[in-house]
């Protein structure tokens, strides 16, 4: 098994078929494996599951729904993908119905297929985290229930998407705005669901890794430039990020999450546009030494009375907010990786979000 590569399992008897789309799956980076018939698919999950199944409703042995009833059976946390003929919408809703997460009508654009991968890969990763929570409080267990109540329609309201969307004409602005719209909404909620369990959950067993801060921030910068594009125009952005800036011992995941987090905050403070300073800095005192990330705004700043509860879980300032980004962001720094996260703020003037990571971490840690 190659490391790192997500994998996928075609079931189709077909290699006209299996071929060229083995190729593109690999070229994208993906592990892939072929199964003839169903019977192969099962043993194949047995002995080497894969994450994602795209799964061919016609199988020269067994039936497709025998084969989903048995695959989610062997391993409930895999993916399946159902790959219809011509005709077969309702077909496929009803393999949603019974655990599908997401279907797709021959012949195939691989983009769009690419691009339900994605999305399953994301579901399917969440769920695999939900069955394996264990750390419950009094009230706790209502979470991954609730997540689970969220995102079961939330599937099935992106694969009737995809349908509509197939059978409309493809020149209708009105419709193509409500179709934004919706697809916006249905971002909100899987990302508020994913934050109310990233709340309650313990922290990640990711090994900590060197990181170049620097780097990690650009990266940050450009994947929040997109999501605010509407913003970006009216923000004049300031970098002074240090060269000579060292490595920190972290998890990489964590802290482009909090670095991403905060970044959106200061746009999204900024709806008037303004001026956005991101500074980077070395500490040398107190030892082991600090690297020093300063998030800075002029935007709306937040109110005095405000400021006590910005660290309470679910209080938020924001129309559209969870109330949980910066109770998870202050998790991540100080509980996660023993930094500091301070926050200054005058309404109507801005706000200032300074981060501190040890350049070292304490030996229990890492």
């Amino acid at each position: 098994m190659e490391e790192g590569k997500r994998r996928i399992l075609i079931v189709d008897d077909n290699p006209e078929f299996t071929k060229p789309l083995e190729g593109f799956l690999e070229l994208v980076g993906f592990q892939v494996s072929i199964a003839r018939d169903g019977h192969t698919a099962l043993s194949k999950l047995l002995f080497d599951p894969p994450e994602i199944v795209l799964l061919d409703l016609k199988l020269p042995d067994i039936s497709g729904m025998e084969a989903l009833e048995s695959i989610k059976k062997i391993e409930a946390d895999v993916g399946v993908i159902v790959i219809t003929g011509h005709g077969g919408e309702q077909a496929g809703v009803d393999f949603m119905e019974a655990g599908a997460l997401d279907f797709l009508s021959k012949p195939i654009d691989y983009g769009v297929l690419r691009g339900k991968i994605n999305r399953t890969l994301k579901t399917r990763d969440a769920e695999a985290r939900d069955r394996q929570f264990k750390r419950y409080s009094s009230q706790e267990p209502f979470f991954p229930f609730l997540a689970r109540k969220i995102r079961d329609p939330l599937q099935a309201i992106i694969g009737a998407l995809g349908l509509i969307q197939t059978h409309s004409h493809p020149k209708d602005g009105f419709f193509d705005q409500s179709i934004r719209i919706i697809e916006e909404e249905i971002g909100y909620l899987d990302d508020f669901v994913q934050g109310c369990l990233d709340f309650i959950h313990p922290p990640t067993e990711r090994l900590f890794e060197e990181i170049d801060v620097n780097e990690l921030i650009s990266f940050a910068l450009e994947k929040v430039s997109h999501m605010v594009d509407s913003l970006c125009p009216k923000i004049s952005i300031t970098t002074r990020l240090d060269p000579q800036l060292p490595k920190v011992r972290g998890k990489y995941d964590e802290i482009k999450r909090t670095m991403v987090n905060l970044l959106r905050n200061g746009f999204e403070a900024m709806p008037e546009g303004g001026t956005f300073t991101l500074t980077t800095g070395f500490l040398s005192d107190p030892p082991p030494g600090w690297v020093e990330i300063v998030f800075a705004d002029t935007g709306t700043g937040i109110k005095e009375d405000d400021m006590k509860k910005l660290f309470i879980p679910f209080f938020t300032t924001k129309t559209r907010g969870s109330g949980l980004g910066l109770v998870i962001c202050k998790r991540i720094i100080m509980e996660g990786h023993r930094g500091t996260i301070q926050i200054v703020s005058e309404e109507g003037k801005g706000t200032t979000v300074t981060v501190r990571l040890p350049v070292t971490l304490p030996s229990n840690l890492a």
